[in-house]
């Protein structure tokens, strides 16, 4: 080393600390680049995207390379600076000391901060070109990687810390795709963003939550005379009816109008002549996810199934539309016999059917119903009260003052919603 100028020194030593960035820099941007911004660079056919993801797929390796060359380099800019030093100053400790806090200094601020910086800053730009410089990095240094990662494995075996596989490393969950959804709004219509979160709700949804309620389901009564099912199929407001014989729960087939319609021409219309049409009805259990049914819809080539709980009783129905609903919004009219009906009054205050879906309040007319529990309007009144309540009853749940219209059949008929209110004064009749 006494062969090398001072000015040569000075210029390893400014290469070494280049390196140093070089690796911290790296090291940032492999770990921080967008692996989905990475498939998208993949599928175009960009070589350096592939590369960096080939590298990626090796973590552990790439991580023990980039340390093992940043640690090398450090230490022979520390070993640079002290040559410099005693060139300079002579076995003087305090000169000594200083060129050490100096460097430190050097490599935190032009080596550490600013190369990781600017890499969280734009890591694409730089781990696309760094990776043709880590790969044969990789493998000039995988025996010294390759004996560190046996250590540190065995380390971490031996305190009972298990390894994530690259595999489950990569894999986004639904919350953390949400918040890539939410995030990408300055890309994305606000209508396409929410359609996208929708979709995306629909494994947290069952159909239980969407369904139509028993009481609300329109059927046809395979035991009515042949006038009665005539009337009740010209004024149906479906193309797909259930049908019951003695009870309305005991379903024994579904009807497609557009088959019944030769045997109305005919004037056969008859039992006998219509179990013949009838399709086998489908059950579902209440607690399938939204997105696993709308599979099932697609694979059996049906749009309708029958809601049922853990004993078999029939809870409702639930149909492709309403599914499809989830994910876009209202695109159907609503039947009269689905309730559903919000009547607007002049003080802001919304008319109600009991069997409105807390759901369809919450989506349609903005309000902020807890939907953990009840899923109409007349389960969320009666969980509050703990009571079936008469006429002219007004309670506050929520922010939300109501007040029941009209009961029937031990349940709310009709109630009035007014516009959300302070908690501060909560009172409850």
């Amino acid at each position: 080393m006494d062969d090398i100028s001072l000015g040569a020194l000075f210029g390893i030593l400014l290469v070494l600390l280049i390196c140093s960035a070089f690796f911290s820099g790296s090291e940032t941007s492999m770990m921080a680049i967008n692996r989905y911004r990475l498939n998208t660079l993949m599928r175009k056919g960009n070589r350096s995207a592939k590369l960096v993801n080939h590298l990626l797929g090796k973590v552990d390796k790439l991580l023990g390379s980039i340390l093992l060359g940043n640690t090398l380099v450090n230490v022979a800019a520390a070993a640079v600076t002290n040559i410099i030093v005693l060139r300079i100053y002579g076995q003087d400790d305090l000169a000594i000391l200083l060129g050490t806090l100096a460097l430190t200094f050097a490599l935190l601020v032009f080596s550490e901060i600013t190369p990781k910086v600017l890499a969280a800053s734009y890591p694409e730009k730089l781990a696309l070109p760094a990776s043709y410089l880590l790969s044969p990095l990789i493998t000039l240094f995988h025996p010294i990687v390759w004996i560190a990662g046996m250590l540190v494995k065995n380390l971490l075996r031996l305190f009972g810390i298990k390894l994530q596989t690259d595999q489950s490393r990569s894999r986004a969950t639904l919350e953390e795709l949400r918040s890539m959804v939410l995030e990408a709004d300055h890309y994305l219509p606000h209508k396409h963003q929410k359609m996208l979160l929708n979709l995306v709700d629909l494994e947290r949804i069952t159909v239980n939550d969407v369904m139509i309620p028993r009481n609300q389901i329109e059927s046809l009564n395979f035991s009515a005379d042949a006038e009665n099912l005539k009337r009740q199929i010209i004024t149906s407001h479906h193309t797909l009816l259930p049908v019951y014989e003695n009870s309305p729960s005991n379903i024994i087939g579904i009807l497609h109008i557009k088959r019944v319609l030769p045997l109305l021409q005919e004037e056969v219309l008859d039992p006998a002549h219509l179990h013949e049409i009838l399709h086998s009805p489908y059950f579902i259990p209440s607690e399938t996810p939204l997105l696993k049914q709308l599979q099932q819809f697609q694979e059996r080539q049906t749009r309708l199934g029958l809601v049922v709980d853990e004993y078999g009783e029939l809870l409702g129905l639930v149909t492709l539309e309403n599914i499809l609903e989830e994910i876009v919004g209202d695109f159907t009219t609503q039947s009269p016999a689905h309730g559903g009906k919000y009547l607007k009054q002049a003080d802001g205050s919304y008319l109600l059917d009991g069997g409105s879906s807390l759901r369809d309040l919450n989506r349609k007319l903005g309000m902020h119903f807890p939907l953990g529990g009840a899923k109409t309007l007349n389960g969320l009144i009666l969980e509050h009260l703990e009571d079936i309540p008469e006429a002219g009853t007004s309670m506050k749940i929520g922010a939300y003052p109501i007040e029941i219209i009209q009961t029937q059949d031990r349940a709310i008929k009709v109630a009035r919603i007014f516009p959300a209110q302070s908690n501060k004064r909560k009172t409850t009749a």
